[in-house]
């Protein structure tokens, strides 16, 4: 089992074979754009099909990084920034919001009765890797890390 955690680190560690920024609006709209792109992007840079457990780790990751983007990060007018990164051994989800001061809350439990909270326990789940950065007054930026697997796996 892959060990989750939060962490810091912003920067890939390796080089990206690939690399692709995009804004989009601070809507739902913009939210479901992202992650739309994400998946066509991951299949397209990789091979894998859209129904590898790959591919449907990119697409809830993605999904909710940026709804909490929306949510949470971004101010009435404001975009937020979505950063794919294709390394030789995963993919990388960044997206970067105008909240720096809206850090992510440690992920714990929910009550079952709950009817939201859940979402960064999903991306612990299904990211090797997940953290945030801010480096500015301005920005800040949550990324996940998806490992790229072979079909046996």
């Amino acid at each position: 089992m892959t060990h989750h955690h939060l962490t810091e680190e912003a920067q890939p560690s390796l080089t990206s074979t690939r690399q692709l920024t995009l804004r989009f609006s601070g809507t739902r709209r913009g939210a479901r754009l992202a992650r739309r792109l994400a998946v066509q992007q991951f299949t397209e840079w990789t091979g894998l099909p859209y129904d590898s457990h790959a591919a449907r780790a990119v697409a809830l990751v993605t999904a909710e990084l940026a709804s909490n983007a929306v949510r949470h990060g971004t101010l009435p007018g404001r975009d937020f920034r979505l950063t794919l990164h294709l390394l030789p051994d995963r993919f990388r989800v960044e997206v970067t919001d105008t909240r720096p001061e809206r850090l992510p809350p440690p992920v714990t439990p929910q009550p079952a009765d709950e009817t939201s909270g859940r979402g960064l326990l999903l991306v612990e789940a299904y990211a090797d890797r997940w953290g945030r950065t801010v480096r500015d007054a301005y920005t800040k930026t949550v990324w996940a890390e998806v490992r790229l697997r072979t079909m046996g796996s």
